[in-house]
């Protein structure tokens, strides 16, 4: 795992970015947030299990169907499967070591 701080490539409202292998981070500050590093290493982890591409795809088409569902940006952000695992496990600083082969599929359905 490698953590860059940059200010251009993260977009607008967003502290943290997850692109395989690196996790980017807007400022010096943020590398030190042990939960905010933890939710970016959960989507790495995602990110090789449906091997780089198709992790970008998947995420894409589903906050697509998200937008359509929810109407607004937000929502169909926080309810993307990959999101929703990332932000329920990310206080837990054990989950990858105990996260099973595509665990993101538990988030799939709405509860």
């Amino acid at each position: 795992m490698i953590v860059v701080t940059t200010k251009y490539l993260i977009p607008k409202g967003y502290a943290a970015m997850a692109l395989f292998p690196f996790i980017l981070v807007h400022d010096q500050k943020m590398k030190e947030n042990k939960v905010l590093i933890n939710h970016e290493r959960i989507h790495l982890r995602q990110q090789v299990e449906l091997l780089i591409l198709p992790f970008y795809l998947w995420y894409v088409t589903e906050y697509l169907i998200n937008r359509l569902r929810y109407k607004d940006a937000k929502s169909a952000y926080r309810n993307i499967s990959f999101e929703r695992e990332a932000y329920s496990n990310e206080g837990n600083s054990n989950y990858l070591t105990n996260r099973t082969l595509w665990h993101f599929a538990k988030y799939l359905y709405r509860k």
